[in-house]
């Protein structure tokens, strides 16, 4: 018996709170309060009554075009099974006496940044339905540190918006599934392998989850204040029957389990070469078979449950360029609106996209590397236009190629134009400024380390009301005033009024 330092005993506290929550939930079932709703009009609780969902795979492949540069034969099988797989919830759901469905659940392979998720996504968007994310490796069996598989789900309602039936035909998308494949060990981390993936396994059939995890104490208590305050405690489960689940991962190795089936000979084998006579990785892929999935780690009923492959291809420097000209680009579009919030338009000529592309191309990270190419040019221009009177950016080659001197020439024209305009408002007098001139503003700048229109506020403080003295209403400043700006003032009002005797 364990009691505290006052002598009270806490070892009936699991049982205390166990009857607890069994007494509140046994208004489940309890009568539940009529309906509101008026006739005909759908509640969260009465869900979907039937799937409204029947485009075509062409319709969709199309959509995809028009965002996905390449991945022709992976566009193809995923908008024809996505399409497939909601028709067919619809057919069935007019069908009775159905027993048993097999899913068109799906397993992309393809390496970092060739457009899995967003491909995923973008089908999501285009047909509607709840769609929710998440990353293999955040999961462990039961009883490891982890997330718990069934929270994919539970996130599914919630991305619904609470609606349980909307949910039920949702999309479930899992990344990096490649990292709970076995080794073919029976003890470490290996056992939690396995065990996700036998816990994903139920998901992909047909179970129900619980809406409110039991291992969340938060969540139970709220249940059971839902049971008190309304005196129901809703749906508490949904089925996985209808979710799709997509998988995918880049799969690195696989290629080798693959060829050894092949005994490493074109034998069977026809795929085509690059011209140093090279294989392509994802022609090997293609040729893969669920043995070589299992051989790589993955159980057999796991991979029984995937019936569906789509392999996407690496991305070249000529597709990353034809990503960037493609009028519907996330990364060009976003880059727009960074600047666009600061009321800044920003344009990109093509002989910068092609630099961006090489330079992507170099960071052998696929569409990802875009991203950062254009971050590691922009950053700078982001950070200190907003503070300027600069309202466009045309990004040039010559930008892309020299980012900090190119920013240096247009901080320094901002400058020097901010303070003509200035000067003008103030005294009435256009000042134009010789090529020397300028570069010496620049060194005397550089020296000091300020604006050039401040250094010239220093430099030509007199000139206001020196030149109104006489009546000048356009002067050039030349080298020699920025050197001597008072002597050289001084000077001119002494020769306008000797003229003048």
């Amino acid at each position: 018996m364990s009691k505290d330092d006052k002598g009270m005993d806490f070892s009936e506290l699991p049982k205390e709170f166990s009857q607890f929550i069994s007494k509140a939930m046994r208004q489940d079932q309890s009568p539940a309060p009529e309906s509101t709703s008026s006739p005909g009009e759908k509640t969260e609780e009465s869900g979907l009554e039937e799937i409204q969902f029947d485009m075509k795979p062409e319709e969709l492949l199309d959509h995809l075009d028009q965002y996905v540069i390449r991945q022709d034969d992976a566009k193809e099988i995923l908008a024809t099974k996505v399409c497939t797989h909601f028709n067919r919830v619809r057919f069935d759901k007019k069908e009775a006496g159905l027993v048993g469905t097999v899913k068109n659940n799906i397993i992309m392979m393809g390496p970092t940044g060739v457009g899995k998720t967003y491909i995923v996504r973008l089908i999501a968007d285009r047909i509607g339905v709840p769609f929710v994310k998440a990353d293999a490796t955040k999961f462990s069996e039961t009883g490891y540190v982890g997330g718990d598989v069934e929270d994919l789900v539970r996130e599914l309602v919630r991305q619904a918006n609470g609606n349980v039936e909307a949910a039920q035909y949702g999309i479930i998308y899992v990344d990096e599934i490649d990292k709970i494949a076995s080794a073919g060990k029976t003890h470490g981390p290996d056992v939690s392998r396995t065990g996700v993936q036998r816990n994903l396994l139920k998901l992909l059939e047909e179970t129900e989850v619980d809406l409110k995890s039991p291992f969340d104490l938060a969540s139970q208590m709220e249940r059971v204040f839902e049971v008190q305050r309304t005196g129901k405690a809703g749906k508490g489960k949904i089925s996985t029957k209808n979710i799709l689940f997509i998988v995918s991962g880049a799969f690195y190795g696989l290629e080798d389990i693959i060829m050894k089936r092949l005994k490493r000979h074109d034998i069977g084998f026809h795929s085509s070469r690059d011209a140093e006579g090279t294989v392509e990785r994802t022609d090997i892929l293609r040729q893969g078979k669920a043995e070589d999935l299992i051989e790589y780690g993955f159980e057999s009923e796991f991979i029984g449950r995937l019936p569906v492959t789509a392999v996407l291809h690496s991305l070249s420097e000529d597709d990353l360029y034809k990503i960037l000209r493609n009028p519907n680009c996330t990364i060009i579009k976003s880059k727009e609106r960074d600047f666009h919030a600061y009321g800044i338009e920003i344009e990109f000529h093509d002989d910068a996209l092609k630099l961006f592309a090489t330079a992507a191309q170099g960071e052998k990270t696929g569409a990802r590397g875009l991203t950062s190419a254009l971050e590691k040019v922009l950053l700078k221009f982001e950070m200190k236009f907003p503070s300027t009177n600069i309202r466009k950016l045309v990004v040039t080659s010559t930008i892309v190629r020299e980012p900090l001197t190119e920013l240096e020439a247009l901080l320094f024209e901002d400058a020097r134009q901010g303070f003509t305009e200035k000067f003008y408002k103030e005294t009435g007098v256009r000042l134009e400024f010789t090529e020397d001139a300028l570069e010496e503003i620049r060194k005397q700048a550089d020296t000091a380390g300020i604006r050039a229109d401040f250094l010239c506020q220093g430099l030509l403080k007199d000139y206001g009301l020196g030149l109104k003295l006489i009546n000048v209403s356009e002067f050039t400043i030349t080298e020699e005033v920025v050197k001597n700006p008072k002597e050289y003032i001084e000077k001119l009002i002494q020769e306008h009024y000797k003229k003048q005797q």
